[in-house]
């Protein structure tokens, strides 16, 4: 499949177009941000461990039923999928207390919800992707009432789901974000599952030492970043032809951290 022009660039992502109108091409950057792209860096590999985790984790829920944009990963960086109108909503599936919202609640870290929560902010970075009501998505259109029932469905059996594959490998899944849009079925809106699910969208932490294993090492200065998304995709079985690159990721990462010291 060849690569057309940029359609479009996030800040972890880039769509290209392909000779398919309905199929895009999706690189995998190796940049890494925080706080609403506050705090930038480039972690060489990154893009490369998000991108088979993804498509591990895109593709087993696939297999239970949940449909979603991944049409096939073409090598180390780069993905097919589905052209999709993207609902402008970030969904946030919480477990564990952690993360902003501790801060806005008052809450302790580490607090095991009784029920899944789902929260919903509007995907928009220059106003900081706010919290909003379900209420507010319906008045502004968004999307309907209809949809949104769809998608909370399917965030209940992502989450049950994905619960127990992180489960089976030591991890424990704290919270994580998930994206939907719109794809024409049979002349029909039909929602999906849209977006990355990785350690760049979810909190994961080792069952037994709760130490991390996500983006909250970049958020916090913890450092081993590499190594921990490394961790993460070599219990999930998937590190076969690139268990030697992430060595050597992380060799170069800290050659050129020496240097700037």
């Amino acid at each position: 499949m060849k690569k057309g022009k940029k359609l479009y660039e996030g800040k972890a992502k880039i769509i290209y177009t392909t000779q398919d109108k309905d199929l895009v091409i999706q690189y995998f950057k190796d940049d890494a941000t925080a706080f609403n792209n506050q705090k930038k860096s480039t972690i060489e590999g990154k893009g490369v461990l998000n991108n088979r985790i993804s498509e591990h984790i895109l593709s087993n829920l696939s297999q239970i039923g949940i449909k979603n944009h991944l049409v096939k990963r073409l090598n180390m960086r780069e993905q097919v999928i589905k052209l999709v109108e993207i609902i402008p909503i970030e969904f946030i599936v919480r477990n564990v207390a952690s993360g902003s919202l501790t801060k806005r609640l008052g809450i302790e870290d580490g607090t095991v919800l009784k029920e899944p929560l789902i929260e919903y902010c509007l995907k928009d970075d220059k106003l900081g992707d706010p919290l909003i009501a379900e209420d507010h998505i319906y008045a502004f259109e968004w999307a309907t009432k209809k949809e949104i029932d769809k998608v909370k469905k399917m965030i209940l059996r992502i989450n049950d789901f994905m619960i127990g594959m992180f489960r089976g490998v030591g991890i424990n899944l704290i919270d994580f974000k998930l994206e939907f849009g719109r794809v024409k079925t049979n002349g029909k809106n039909e929602i999906i599952l849209a977006d990355e699910i990785s350690p760049d969208t979810c909190r994961l932490w080792d069952s037994k030492t709760d130490k991390k294993l996500d983006k909250d090492r970049f958020r916090k200065d913890l450092g081993g970043l590499i190594p921990a998304y490394t961790e993460v995709a070599k219990r999930l079985g998937i590190l076969h032809e690139q268990s030697n690159i992430s060595a050597v990721n992380v060799t170069k990462l800290s050659s050129v951290k020496k240097k700037n010291r």
